[in-house]
């Protein structure tokens, strides 16, 4: 083989090596920029005084399982959702205690329930309707609090270095399934105590076939 020859394939070994490297890194690159995804169900959390005069004064809830964010855990205690067009019963309750009850329903959820559906960060209560709370020893009127929760990604400091992403950016998640497609407008909530999860409710999670569990890619 001439000196010719010898350079050529030397070339053309140098070009397969340095496409599969690429390759590589682009393949390794989509696999950070994912993050497993969570599905909530309807539910609810309470405050003190609504935890009292729903189920007795003094009551602690039981916990049935621990939840994705370190030391939120779903309890034994359901409740039923009355609006007014319907009901919805069997509604869990989440712990520990928050400082303001909030209700977390989907967006058929508000139809089945009569209630104008209100997209907001959690929290956010500004505004937002109320409905009735039947537990086993009262009945609530909450005024507010009411929400189809926003799409959102919970992440620790070390985690939003590693996406490029800061708290309160929204940024856009690519589902690569049958129904696949992209979810715009997802909130980024950063702090040191998280899990990385994605939180999505029960109406993304049929419009785009997503299962507990599946890896979504962070766009940005």
């Amino acid at each position: 083989m001439d000196n010719l020859q010898t350079k050529e394939t030397i070339n053309y070994i140098t070009e397969l090596v340095l496409k599969e490297v690429t390759s590589l890194g682009f393949k390794l690159q989509k696999e950070r920029n994912k993050v497993p995804v969570s599905i909530s169900a309807r539910h609810l959390h309470l405050n003190r005084e609504h935890l009292d005069l729903l189920f007795g004064i003094g009551y602690e809830l039981t916990k049935v399982k621990d939840i994705s964010q370190p030391g939120q855990f779903a309890a034994e205690e359901k409740v039923t959702l009355v609006g007014s067009r319907g009901r919805i019963d069997n509604v869990r309750v989440l712990g520990p205690l928050r400082e303001e009850t909030q209700v977390e329903i989907s967006a058929t959820d508000a139809r089945v329930l009569g209630i104008e559906p209100i997209v907001r960060n959690s929290g956010n209560h500004e505004g937002t309707p109320g409905l009735v709370i039947v537990g086993p020893k009262g009945i609530l009127n909450l005024k507010r609090g009411c929400i189809v929760v926003e799409r959102h990604i919970h992440m620790t400091p070390e985690d939003a270095v590693n996406f490029g992403v800061s708290d309160g950016q929204k940024v856009c998640v690519k589902v690569d399934s049958i129904r696949g497609g992209i979810l715009d407008n997802v909130f980024v909530r950063v702090q040191k105590d998280f899990a990385l999860d994605m939180h999505i409710d029960v109406d993304d999670s049929n419009a785009f076939l997503i299962k507990n569990g599946d890896m979504l890619e962070i766009l940005k």
